[in-house]
């Protein structure tokens, strides 16, 4: 296996001009010869992108910094990508914004031009296998809030990582500072292993799209955007993870998926920067520093979701989403705790609906909203609750636990609700009536667990 240096390809630490070319010419130097190790030494490197092959290691020693490059325009690597040439069908230069807006049923075209403005990344890896990005103590690669006008909602530059269509994938030991979009963006990829990684401010921290066999382990996100995020998932589990968002802790779908031992909470360190004017986001302000932070929504800083489910229609979703079991984890201040609305107003909930859920040993608190468990009506969702304690926020004494339609069962267990003053356990809309097993349900709730309703079924989409 070879070892090697950027300082042996002309490399030098902390001076202020683009070293691309030369930490590409050892990634390539590698790749060439059979796989191995490229180590990039302590000090601060500015880059533009960087193209991962297949058998290579990028390795950031102790206290490697990797500094993106602000302009947007710098991150087409696979244009000119003679090693591995990438189909002229495949690269796209123009706006990328116009692809996930897309209805149930129809199913985007745009998502899928891997080489598009969007899928750039500060890292690029495509159709590789066994790579990893390993880093030491102090290790980062820093987007420094990229603007790109023409990116997603007219804003977001590339993201930290963008790997597609790759196998055998180690993620493992540096942070992500301030990417222009999604810190770790994987696509198609499968057997991913992401450890001890830390996310600051920018994006989604983790974000997968139609990956199988995820292991997520010891990381850290602190994310104005979702911390962990994905459908068209197969067999993932979530463990030993710290999630401190201002959107959601977990933006999911998908089949046979295990979250454990994780803790979520607010308020967030960091704030979604759409909240922020463009004058802002164009100069790389920190979203907590805005003037305009008010003006976002959430901008307050709680945590909008613990559990959204997603399931976007910017690709085919392969299995039915089923098996989500999220157990003995931590929820602090979270406005909702689980929120599922198939009623047919959230964009990114618009294809296959969520068919079984578990939730088991949680405990939750200073929740504001209700739970909301709204299923499809030819298909609806199974949703189990087991020894979960909860409790509501400080002035929300009197909100619904549960906001639910289109059940085909419904189990709660040991359900202790604290802080409660006479609010309603479940409130039901449509026609579809659960199997409902209740058992050691108890609080300040009305005495009439399951009440059906006529009113309008409103839910704001997150």
């Amino acid at each position: 296996m070879k070892v090697v240096s950027i300082i042996d390809f002309g490399a030098e630490p902390n001076m202020k001009e683009i070293q691309t070319r030369k930490i590409q010419s050892a990634i390539d130097y590698v790749f060439s010869n059979g796989g191995g190790k490229v180590q990039i030494p302590t000090g601060e490197y500015y880059i533009t992108s960087l193209r991962l092959r297949s058998g290579v290691c990028l390795h950031l020693l102790e206290d490697a910094v990797l500094i993106a490059s602000r302009n947007p325009g710098d991150y087409f690597i696979l244009k000119n990508d003679v090693i591995e040439p990438v189909y002229e069908s495949n690269l796209d230069e123009g706006e990328a914004w116009n692809n996930v807006w897309v209805q149930r049923d129809k199913i985007s075209v745009g998502f899928h031009t891997l080489g598009s403005r969007w899928h750039n990344g500060i890292i690029r890896a495509l159709n590789a296998e066994d790579i990893s990005i390993i880093g030491e103590k102090g290790s980062a690669i820093d987007g420094c809030n990229c603007f790109d006008e023409k990116g997603e909602e007219h804003y977001r530059g590339p993201h930290g990582t963008s790997i597609i269509s790759c196998n055998n994938v180690i993620l493992r030991g540096y942070t992500v500072r301030h990417s222009g979009n999604w810190a770790n963006m994987l696509q198609n990829c499968s057997n991913i292993l992401i450890e001890d990684v830390t996310v600051e401010a920018g994006h989604d921290g983790v974000h997968l799209t139609s990956c199988d066999n995820v292991k997520i382990k010891n990381c850290h996100f602190y994310t104005g955007d979702d911390c962990v995020a994905g459908y068209d998932i197969n067999n993932m589990v979530v463990e030993k993870c710290e999630l401190n968002s201002a959107c959601s802790a977990f933006r999911l779908g998908g089949t046979n998926i295990l979250i454990e031992n994780c803790h979520a909470y607010a308020p967030a360190r960091h704030l979604f920067r759409g909240g922020m004017t463009d004058e802002e986001k164009r100069a790389g302000i920190l979203s907590n520093d805005a003037a305009s932070k008010e003006t976002g929504y959430n901008m307050g800083g709680n945590m909008l979701s613990f559990f959204t489910y997603y399931a976007d229609c910017a690709t085919v979703i392969r299995n039915l989403p089923e098996n989500i079991i999220v157990k003995d984890c931590v929820v602090d201040m979270a406005d909702r705790f689980l929120h599922f609305n198939y009623s047919g107003n959230e964009i990114w909930q618009n294809n296959r609906p969520l068919a079984q859920i578990t939730f088991e040993n949680i405990k939750a608190t200073g929740i504001s909203m209700p739970l909301t468990a709204y299923g499809d009506k030819k298909e609806p969702c199974s949703l189990t609750l087991k020894n979960i304690d909860y409790s509501l926020r400080e002035g929300f004494e009197t909100t619904t636990f549960m906001h639910a339609a289109n059940l085909s069962h419904l189990c709660m267990k040991k359900i202790k609700i604290r802080n409660a003053s006479g609010g309603q356990l479940v409130k039901l809309w449509g026609d579809v009536l659960p199997k409902a097993q209740m058992e050691d349900v108890s609080g300040n709730v009305a005495s009439d667990y399951i009440v059906r309703t006529n009113e309008e079924f409103i839910c704001n989409p997150i």
